[in-house]
């Protein structure tokens, strides 16, 4: 069995290559220049550097190397579509950027999906091999939401998912019934951290976009989400439980209760 992995910035990359090898695959790891963990080649079996512009060379190299299947994983910001300088896209990049009716992440993604089908490469999710990195329902630290909190993570949650609806963000903070900040091409740390500019003990809520196909862009938090929210001074993340991914979940635990803040799986009702 092997697996094809496409990766971006952050730590999830590194964990979900260990989870796969120890289900018995053979990963097969294309890093995004600039953006991957250069530890990462430690733990993939074949293992190479591409820029992200390069979508002719990804396709060649996971072809040349019989991948049928591959998990997008890692954060690829935003803002990198408008650093041309930087990612340098061949013909086949610029082919798809421009086909793009609307440059949300949704309509890109689904572009990326299209072109990699063509090849015979389908895009898995990673939850579909690892569940247990999804969010649970309930409270996960020792500190528990207030009953204004739990009003915050209602109200906070309905905002998020219409922000998604418009292909966003999927992340939104608030405090008191009022949104102070919500994520666009920032990505969800610096929208923390611009919310902490305002308010201190806020919440904060990551969902799912309604549209969103969960193989493409799963939202995901992780120790970065809890140091952030430090310096930030917010109180709560409340995260869609069952579609949200928690990078090293018991380590992030330890840290959200060090820090006194709360962590807690929501459904939407």
């Amino acid at each position: 069995m092997q697996i094809g992995v496409i990766a971006g910035k952050g730590f999830l990359p590194i964990v979900a290559v260990m989870e796969l090898q120890k289900k018995g695959y053979r990963v097969i790891t294309v890093a995004l220049q600039g953006l991957a963990n250069t530890e990462l080649s430690k733990y993939s079996d074949l293992f190479e550097w591409i820029n992200i512009g390069k979508a002719g060379e990804i396709i060649d190299f996971l072809k040349k190397n019989n991948v049928k299947e591959v998990i997008l994983t890692g954060k690829v910001p935003k803002k990198i579509i408008f650093e041309r300088e930087k990612i340098k896209p061949d013909l086949r990049a610029i082919k798809m950027l421009f086909s793009a009716k609307l440059r949300g992440d949704n309509e890109l993604l689904k572009i990326v999906e299209k072109e990699l089908s063509k090849e015979g490469i389908k895009i898995v999710g990673l939850s579909e091999f690892c569940p247990e990195l999804l969010t649970p329902q309930g409270v996960l630290t020792r500190r528990k939401p207030s009953k204004e909190e739990w009003k915050d993570i209602e109200y906070g949650f309905k905002m998020a998912k219409k922000i998604g609806e418009l292909d966003v963000g999927q992340t939104v903070v608030v405090k008191e019934r009022s949104v102070i900040a919500v994520e666009a091409i920032e990505g969800t740390d610096e929208t923390i951290l611009r919310a902490g500019e305002f308010v201190k003990d806020s919440v904060v809520i990551k969902v799912s976009k309604p549209q969103q196909d969960l193989k493409l862009d799963p939202p995901a938090a992780g120790m970065d989400t809890i140091i952030t929210m430090e310096k930030a001074k917010a109180r709560v993340l409340a995260l869609e439980a069952g579609k949200t991914l928690i990078v090293q979940r018991d380590k992030v635990i330890e840290k959200a209760d060090e820090f006194n803040i709360t962590v807690v799986g929501v459904i939407q009702h």
